[in-house]
């Protein structure tokens, strides 16, 4: 069923990103499965947003009944993209940085359910069989590039604009 396969392949990554978290927040200071645990999440995470950007968010920005609420979730992907580049650089072992990283998941787990709550059942129901399937299709070619670009680049808050 075509009309599923792009929303059950989100929510399939949501499920990974939720026992990553789940994993993390169970580690105790700087130990080296936190920070491998947490350079997995931000890879997949970064990867995921991208990819999801280019083909569902790409084309619900383009429906006017659509448009709002990818416009609010691009917005999220921001928000924890800058939280994770945040933490990347904070000290792992400092309690700091398991407050920070709270935070963060709850931001995250927030919007993923209100996208899999609201946004992907108003997409489902407004999009063709086809579409769906179209974007499933750009989702599974542009999540491997943007996995293996994530885990090539360091994150940083430094400003880069020339």
């Amino acid at each position: 069923m075509a009309e599923t396969k792009i929303f059950a392949r989100l929510k399939a990554d949501h499920d990974r990103h939720r026992k990553l978290l789940d994993q993390i927040d169970a580690t105790k200071g700087d130990s080296p499965e936190r920070e491998r645990l947490f350079e997995a999440f931000r890879v997949e995470v970064t990867a995921h947003a991208a990819s999801e950007e280019m083909s569902l968010y790409a084309t619900m920005l383009a429906n006017a009944d659509l448009r709002d609420e990818a416009q609010h979730s691009v917005s999220e992907h921001k928000e924890i993209e800058d939280m994770l580049t945040e933490l990347y650089e904070m000290d792992f072992g400092s309690t700091g940085w398991l407050t920070r990283f709270r935070t963060m998941k709850d931001r995250y787990l927030h919007h993923i359910d209100e996208e899999e709550e609201d946004m992907f059942p108003a997409a489902e129901e407004e999009l063709s069989d086809a579409k769906k399937a179209e974007l499933l299709a750009i989702f599974d070619k542009e999540k491997p590039k943007e996995k293996a670009k994530a885990a090539a680049e360091e994150p940083s808050s430094e400003d880069e604009r020339e």
